[in-house]
Parts: C-alpha cells; sequence; structure tokens
C-alpha cells in the first residue's frame, strides 16, 4: 500500500482561541495514529478568525475517519474540511 497527502482545514471556535495549542494536539494526533507531520500553516479567514493548515502523510490503507474524528474533538475546534488529497507514495 502506498501514502497520502492530505490537508486539512481546521476553523477554531473563535478569534481568540490560542491556535498554538490546537496545532501541537494535531500532531500528537496525527503521530499517535501512524502519520507523519509535514506543514502546518496559520490561513487567515475574516475578521481576524484564523484557520490552521495541516499537511501530513497518511498510510493509504488506514481508515482516514480515525484522524478526522479525532480532529473534529480537539478542544475549540469548530470544524474541519478535507481540501486536498492525493496519493503520494
Amino acid at each position: 500500500m502506498g501514502t497520502m497527502g492530505l490537508k486539512i482545514k481546521v476553523m477554531p471556535n473563535s478569534p481568540e482561541v490560542d491556535l498554538t495549542k490546537i496545532e501541537e494536539t494535531l500532531k500528537e494526533i496525527v503521530e499517535s495514529k501512524g502519520g507523519r507531520n509535514r506543514e502546518y500553516i496559520i490561513e487567515p479567514v475574516a475578521f481576524g478568525l484564523n484557520a490552521i493548515i495541516a499537511f501530513f502523510e497518511w498510510p493509504e490503507e488506514q481508515a482516514l475517519e480515525e484522524v478526522e474524528d479525532e480532529f473534529e474533538n480537539v478542544e475549540n475546534v469548530n470544524s474541519i474540511q478535507i481540501i486536498d488529497m492525493r496519493k503520494i507514495d
């Protein structure tokens, strides 16, 4: 089996949320589930609200729902959206 490259947009509950804490939690989730972190970018959305774009490698044979569910349950995360998914290996 191969590896997928995933980009997931993570929206916080409000502009006041500490994105650093969320980012660290996301990285821990990816690593604990067998993925490999690549890059995390803060992207302005509107009115002071920023999103985190999480880019990581994920084993193709492993269910993506595992990481999606955990991302959605991170404290102060309002929503997530897969914005890119492609086979990289």
